[in-house]
C-alpha cells in the first residue's frame, strides 16, 4: 500500500526527486539538486507545494507547484503554478497521479492559497480537465520572427513579479536566463534564435540585431509585434501547449480572457 507524503527540501529528498525526475525525463539533464533547490525552496514567493507517494522506502511518485503571486482585477492572489510530475515506471498505470494531484489541492486549500494554473500539453490536457476539474483557458499562441514583441501587462490578471522574483527568475541553475535592457530572454536549441520571456518596460531597443530570431510564446491581449512576424499554426508546433486553470477557493472568480502568461510566467525555460 503507497503512503503518501508531502514534498520536502533537505537535501537528501531533492537528491531523491533529482533521480527520478532524471529517470522519467531521460532526454534532459536539468533535474540536478541544484535545479530543484533553485525551484522548490529558493523561490522567494515560498516553499512547493507537494505530496510524493512511496512503496515501502521506494519513492514512487512526485508531484509538485509552486507559489505565485497574481493580480486578479486589481487584487493580489496566492497561486499555485502547476509544475513536475513523475511516476516510477513500476508504478504506473495505478492512477497515483490524480490521487497526488488531488491531497496536493487538498493541502494547498489549507493553506489558503486560491487558485493552480499550468501549462499542459495536447496529451496531458484531457487528464486535468476531466479528472481534476481545471478549465481550458485556451491554447497558447506562437509567434516567430524578426523584431520584438512587446507584450503590454495591464490585463486584468496577470504574474506579479519584482526584483527579487525576476533575479529568481533569471538564475535557473540549468539554464540562466539573459537581460538586455528590460528584456528577459533565453537561448533556444536553434542557434540564432532566442525566446523572448517578459518585458518588463517601455522604450527598449529591438534584440534582432544582437541575438537573431525572437520567439514569443503566451496569451495575451495587449500584444504589439515590432517587426517581421508570423503566428505558428498547431499543426506546425512540436507539441501545442494550453493554458489550464482550477479555482481552490470556492468564492473565487474564474479565470477570464483579459489575461496576460508569457514564458516568464511558466516553466518551460
Amino acid at each position: 500500500m503507497y503512503q503518501y507524503k508531502r514534498t520536502q527540501t533537505d537535501d537528501k529528498s531533492l537528491e531523491q526527486y533529482a533521480e527520478l525526475l532524471s529517470g522519467v525525463f531521460s532526454n534532459t539533464d536539468k533535474f540536478s539538486k541544484d535545479f530543484l533547490k533553485w525551484q522548490y525552496k529558493d523561490n522567494p514567493n515560498g516553499e512547493v507545494i507537494g505530496i510524493d507517494a512511496f512503496l515501502n522506502d521506494e519513492l514512487a511518485g512526485h508531484y509538485v507547484c509552486i507559489p505565485v503571486k497574481y493580480d486578479f482585477y486589481g487584487v493580489e492572489k496566492k497561486g499555485l503554478l502547476s509544475l513536475n510530475t513523475a511516476i516510477g515506471i513500476n508504478h504506473r498505470g495505478k492512477g497515483l497521479f490524480t490521487k497526488l494531484a488531488n491531497k496536493t489541492y487538498d493541502l494547498a486549500i489549507e493553506e489558503n492559497f486560491d487558485f493552480v494554473i499550468g501549462v499542459a500539453n495536447q496529451n496531458s490536457t484531457h487528464g486535468f480537465l476531466k479528472k481534476l476539474e481545471f478549465e481550458l483557458v485556451g491554447p497558447l499562441d506562437v509567434f516567430i520572427g524578426i523584431g520584438r514583441v512587446d507584450v503590454l501587462r495591464t490585463s486584468k490578471v496577470k504574474a506579479l513579479w519584482d526584483a527579487k522574483t525576476i533575479e529568481w527568475r533569471v538564475n535557473n541553475p540549468s539554464n540562466i536566463l539573459e537581460q538586455s535592457g528590460t528584456y528577459i530572454i533565453s537561448k533556444s536549441d536553434i542557434p540564432l534564435v532566442n525566446i523572448q520571456m517578459s518585458k518588463q518596460e517601455e522604450n527598449v531597443k529591438s534584440l534582432s540585431a544582437k541575438y537573431g530570431a525572437t520567439v514569443w510564446m503566451g496569451k495575451a491581449v495587449h500584444v504589439k509585434k515590432k517587426g517581421v512576424f508570423v503566428k505558428l499554426p498547431n499543426r506546425l508546433k512540436p507539441s501545442p501547449l494550453n493554458l489550464i486553470f482550477r479555482a481552490l477557493n470556492p468564492n473565487f472568480n474564474y479565470i477570464k480572457e483579459d489575461i496576460t502568461f508569457e514564458c516568464i510566467d511558466f516553466d518551460a525555460y
